[in-house]
């Protein structure tokens, strides 16, 4: 019974997580699309929050490596590297939620950004939530 709960607790945490990328993705989708004309579609906007939450649901809570000391021998050869799924997983995440705060913020303050200052808020986002997407693959693929 204990198992079934904790199982649970974690399918709601991960379900959670993705609808928090999916409205990180319609903040971002919505802001880009106010400026670049083409990108009003409710197809971009789809696939805005599919892949936020997609980032979210496998880039946060990866499974980490094992923590050493970087004087202890290691029998797979992963003693004093830098796990890259948790760093990806950091900067992607750091990344996608930086881009979506600076969306929701143009928007609620109805500010007009740059096109160059809004192509950079797209391509953040683009880039935390492939991030958060490898990471979670590379975590995955090592945890079997």
């Amino acid at each position: 019974m204990r198992f079934r709960v904790r199982k649970f607790a974690h399918v709601l945490e991960r379900t959670g997580l993705a609808m928090a990328g999916a409205a990180a993705g319609l903040f971002v989708a919505a802001h880009v699309g106010t400026s670049f004309a083409v990108l009003t579609s409710q197809g971009f906007l789809i696939i805005m929050m599919i892949t936020g939450a997609v980032g979210f649901y496998l880039g946060i809570d990866t499974p980490q490596l094992p923590f050493r000391q970087p004087h202890d021998e290691s029998a797979d050869g992963v003693s004093g590297k830098i796990d890259a799924a948790e760093l990806l997983s950091a900067v992607g995440t750091f990344l996608a939620a930086l881009t979506a705060f600076v969306s929701v913020g143009v928007i609620v303050l109805r500010a007009d950004l740059h096109l160059l200052l809004t192509s950079m808020v797209m391509a953040g986002w683009l880039a935390g939530v492939t991030m958060q997407i490898v990471a979670g693959a590379i975590a995955r693929l090592r945890a079997r």
